[in-house]
């Protein structure tokens, strides 16, 4: 038995991403990422996995190479790097390297930055997506987009997302698609003739994408949709004749699943080529994952449409036969984090909650072809979750887990942590932060209350209604978990979460006094400064709560946990990055001097350079900073004498 986790023992996990079969299926390349505290920075390198043996080969040494995916013609192996990168140089670079090995070689290097780079299928060309930027005379910024910011991503009122093609040999780069336009992704044919593409065209609603199919040799682009879908991952069926993807028409605004839908590669016969009322992606939160999110892409075959799905506290892989029902191909207590296919076999990342990520291949049979975090259930005591489940006032059953650390403690202390999203769901995935807290002595409770994903649409359904069913859920699967675990402390209970849970976190410390105390990460405490300030504020705070300031003051003001601020007696800790554009800190520094003008207690945690990602992709240091000042206040008011 190893010790007790600790906040930076992240460090020794490896995170893998970017699976990509070779040509002939005997290999597998791809990343893998880990934290170096010393130098505040990650590390990620290109791995070859020999499906037959097993044997890995590493195969870059850069520290900065990342996502690699194999040539058509089985020559070459293309990544991503920042290698050779200055310390503040923005962008990153396309590298090729001879799949037999040798000096990696420089393609293009962008200073407006390269993502999701895929071959073309003759493996002369690459495709990516670029930024194009209007350059402004000085640091004076001239606003009239309304997306002026972005998580991330910082000020992008000056740019636009295209599409670009680079010729591997002579470095030679084409813009493809042009205008007020934000290409957010994009499948090549297979003959190569044509792409076909996600976009963005509407500033006031850049969550609704249109598809377009352009001839590479005519340069036209048709559109193939009518711009009410948001619309990912599109991908050509093997004779090019229609185009699939995930999207969804809204039917419960944001709260909506997404499915699988196929459309003619020339225009006309639209549908949704599936039913299942779960939806298409991976949506489960992890802080052990090589990607700030889950992938949500599929590949098209010709057995049929690969797909992953949330279901429950889980994300598998199916497959949809045409004319038949999606079939289980990767199911388990388990998190399939990415995949790649060929000629129905799979190889695909995957976690659960007790192991961070390794890479399997099923053919007839499952095989893990790596053992990168073996060495983390020696060295490490990790706690093994408990599920529950229990039925709560309405009816509803409602999922959720227990972290019971190892204790010679009579009554252990608990903390109720809250997912973001909502839209989002705890389950079978690996989350370093609360084996961090287990480490600590602490007891974490955390479920999938209403709004959660991996349910019904109806159940993740929760427009209007924040801080009512939702908040019942959390309160009535904490008094189940404490009526049916005698070793917890029912009188030593805090409460935390992030976004969304930091939301709830506030709302929650404003209608009960039950927590001895609470820590709010990257919250909202006022729907009308979000709606003004977010990202996605307009938009989502219209969708999620019902309203705009001018026409739904009232709503807003009742939804906003700064409402009932005066009813706050909970020692409350503020934790929030200074560059967090979803939830800006004014979220935080508002609820923050409320609270002080009160006399309360409270305390604000700021990190500088940081982002909404902090928990998941911050800077080594400031991830630790992070969980040890979570760790110091729960000691102060669940563990001291003055608990």
């Amino acid at each position: 038995m190893g010790r007790p986790v600790r906040p930076a023992d992240f460090a020794l996990y490896s995170l893998l991403s970017a699976p990509s079969f070779s040509p002939d299926g005997k290999k597998v390349v791809f990343s893998v990422r880990k934290a170096n505290i010393s130098d505040d920075t990650y590390e990620t390198e290109v791995r070859v996995a020999d499906v037959r043996s097993g044997r890995l080969i590493p195969f870059t040494s850069g520290g900065k190479d990342l996502d690699p995916s194999w040539s058509p013609d089985g020559k070459w192996i293309l990544f991503q790097s920042k290698r050779n990168f200055g310390k503040d140089e923005k962008g990153n670079a396309l590298y090729v390297i001879s799949s037999a090995g040798g000096e990696a070689r420089l393609v293009l290097k962008k200073e407006e930055g390269i993502g999701a780079a895929k071959w073309s299928p003759d493996s002369r060309s690459v495709y990516f997506i670029s930024s194009v930027v209007k350059k402004e005379k000085d640091d004076v910024k001239v606003i009239t987009r309304r997306t002026f910011w972005f998580n991330g991503l910082g000020f992008v009122h000056n740019k636009r997302k295209h599409l670009f093609n680079v010729d591997v040999q002579s470095g030679k780069v084409v813009q493809l698609t042009k205008g007020s336009i934000e290409l957010s992704d994009f499948g090549v044919s297979n003959d190569g003739k044509k792409v076909a593409y996600a976009a963005s065209t509407d500033d006031a609603r850049p969550y609704v994408s249109d598809l377009f199919v352009l001839d590479l040799h005519s340069k036209r682009a048709k559109k193939l949709t009518r711009s009410n879908l948001e619309i990912g991952s599109p991908a050509w069926s093997p004779d090019d004749s229609r185009v699939a993807f995930v999207g969804d028409d809204f039917p419960a605004g944001f709260a909506s699943h997404v499915s699988v839908w196929g459309v003619s590669a020339g225009g006309g016969g639209l549908a949704r080529l599936e039913s299942v009322d779960r939806n298409k992606s991976n949506g489960l939160n992890t802080d052990a994952r090589a990607k700030d999110h889950g992938p949500v892409n599929i590949v098209w075959e010709k057995e049929g449409i690969y797909f992953l799905q949330a279901d429950g506290g889980s994300v598998h892989l199916y497959l949809l036969k045409p004319g038949g029902e999606p079939a289980l191909v990767v199911g388990g207590d388990r998190s399939v984090e990415g995949y790649d296919v060929h000629d129905g076999a799979v190889a695909f990342v995957a976690m659960d909650d007790r192991h961070p990520e390794e890479l399997y291949f099923k053919g007839s049979k499952e095989r893990k072809l790596t053992s990168l975090n073996a060495g983390v259930g020696k060295e490490l005591s990790i706690v093994a979750p408990r599920r529950f489940a229990f039925k709560a006032t309405d009816g509803e059953t409602v999922e959720g887990w227990t972290m019971v650390p190892r204790s010679k403690r009579a009554k252990v202390p608990v903390i109720l942590y809250v997912h973001g999203g909502p839209k989002t769901a705890f389950g079978f995935s690996y989350m370093h932060e609360f084996q961090a807290f287990a480490g600590a002595g602490y007891c974490v409770v955390y479920m999938n209350p209403r709004g959660s994903d991996g349910y019904s649409e109806k159940f993740a359904d929760i427009r209007g209604r924040y801080g009512t069913r939702d908040y019942d859920d959390l309160m009535e699967g904490l008094d189940h978990v404490l009526k049916t675990n005698p070793r917890l402390d029912g009188a030593r209970v805090a409460i935390a979460g992030g976004s969304y849970g930091g939301f709830m976190t506030n709302w929650a410390i404003g209608h009960t006094d039950r927590f001895r105390a609470a820590v709010t990460d990257r919250s909202i405490s006022n729907w009308t400064s979000f709606w003004g300030t977010s990202d996605i504020g307009p938009y989502f705070t219209r969708d999620q709560i019902g309203g705009d300031p001018w026409n739904a003051d009232e709503k807003l003001s009742n939804d906003s946990p700064l409402t009932y601020v005066q009813n706050v007696k909970t020692p409350l800790m503020l934790v929030h990055s200074m560059e967090d554009y979803r939830c800006w800190m004014v979220e935080g520094l508002q609820f923050f001097s409320a609270l002080k003008e009160l006399g309360r207690e409270a305390e604000l945690v700021l990190f500088p350079g940081e982002s909404h990602d902090l928990s998941r992709t911050g800077k080594p240091k400031h991830r630790i900073a992070r969980l040890n000042h979570y760790i110091r206040w729960f000691d102060t008011h669940l563990k001291s004498k003055r608990a």
